[in-house]
C-alpha cells in the first residue's frame, strides 16, 4: 500500500458557501503531515472529513484503500484516531477512566474491558507521562496535563493514524514541545501516520515530513516544509510580511511574521 490516505476531490459547501473546493493529498503511512493555513482556510473541516465525523462532502477519501464510507463506525475508529482542539469536559470522569475509553472500538460483543485492554492503557498512560495522574478527574488537570491525557487516550486505541487539531493551541512553548516530541517518538516508535492541523508555522516546519498549505478552501501548495514555507507564497496566502530564514538550530526553515512598526513608514498597511 503506497499511500494510508488518498483525498480525491474533495469539496464541502455550507449554506451555499464553498468551504472546500476540489481538494487532492495524498498520505504515506508514518508520515508527518501538517495542514497549515489563514483563519477561514478550511483546515479543521477537512480535518473533520478525514475524520468521519462531516458527511456531506463531494469526492472521496480512502483509508488503506478503502473508501470512508464503506466502514462502520466501530471498524473506522480502530483505523482512525482524533484529538480535537476543543477538550470539553463534561463529565468528571478520571484520567484513568478516560484513556480506557479509546478501548471501546476493540471491545467484544460484552463491551467488557480485559487483562489486555487496562495493560495497553497503562502503556499509554506511561507513554504521555499521565500515569500519576491516574485518579485526577480532568477538571483538575491543567491545559498541558489535559492534552497529554487525550492523546493518551488516543493511542489507548493504536490507530494507524491520529488525527491532531491544533494539539498545542493556548500551551506556553515548554508544553509545546512536549507534545509535539511526543507526538513524534510515537510516530518513531511505532510507525503511526500523524495528520495535524496548525496554525504555528515553526512547528510545522520543524516537526512535519510534508506540509499541506489552504487558503479560502483551495489547496496552495503542498510539499516539504522547506518548499511550501517560501516567503511570498506565504505573504500571499496570510496577508502580512513575513521573513522566511534558516533556523538557528539548523537545517529547518524559520517564519517570523513582520508587524508594521518594523517596516519602513513608506512600506506600512500596503
Amino acid at each position: 500500500m503506497k499511500h494510508i490516505l488518498d483525498i480525491k476531490n474533495i469539496s464541502l459547501e455550507y449554506r451555499n458557501k464553498l468551504i472546500l473546493n476540489n481538494i487532492n493529498f495524498t498520505v504515506k503511512k508514518g508520515e508527518f503531515f501538517v495542514i497549515i493555513g489563514p483563519n477561514g482556510a478550511g483546515k479543521t473541516c477537512l480535518l473533520k472529513i478525514v475524520g468521519g465525523l462531516e458527511k456531506s462532502y463531494r469526492g472521496l477519501v480512502v483509508v488503506r484503500g478503502k473508501e470512508i464510507r464503506d466502514y462502520t463506525r466501530r471498524r473506522l475508529s480502530q483505523v482512525l484516531a482524533m484529538v480535537p482542539q476543543q477538550i470539553e469536559v463534561a463529565f468528571p470522569f478520571s484520567v484513568a477512566e478516560t484513556v480506557i475509553m479509546g478501548r471501546t472500538p476493540h471491545l467484544g460483543i460484552l463491551g467488557m474491558e480485559g487483562k489486555k485492554d487496562f495493560h495497553i492503557a497503562r502503556e499509554a498512560m506511561d507513554f504521555t507521562d499521565v500515569s500519576h495522574l491516574a485518579e485526577r478527574k480532568l477538571h483538575q488537570l491543567s491545559g498541558g496535563e489535559l492534552q497529554r491525557a487525550i492523546i493518551a487516550r488516543a493511542i489507548c486505541q493504536q490507530p494507524d493514524i491520529i488525527l491532531l487539531d491544533e494539539p498545542t493551541t493556548a500551551l506556553d512553548p515548554s508544553h509545546q514541545l512536549k507534545i509535539m516530541d511526543l507526538m513524534e517518538k510515537f510516530r518513531r516508535e511505532h510507525g503511526t501516520t500523524i495528520i495535524m492541523v496548525s496554525h504555528d508555522l515553526n512547528l510545522a516546519s520543524m516537526y512535519g515530513d510534508r506540509l499541506l498549505l489552504l487558503k479560502e478552501g483551495r489547496v496552495v501548495k503542498s510539499g516539504d516544509p522547506r518548499s511550501v514555507l517560501e516567503k511570498e507564497l506565504l505573504e500571499k496566502s496570510y496577508g502580512c510580511r513575513m521573513q522566511v530564514d534558516e533556523s538557528p538550530i539548523g537545517q529547518v526553515a524559520r517564519v517570523t511574521p513582520i508587524p508594521d512598526k518594523f517596516l519602513p513608514p513608506r512600506e506600512q498597511n500596503r
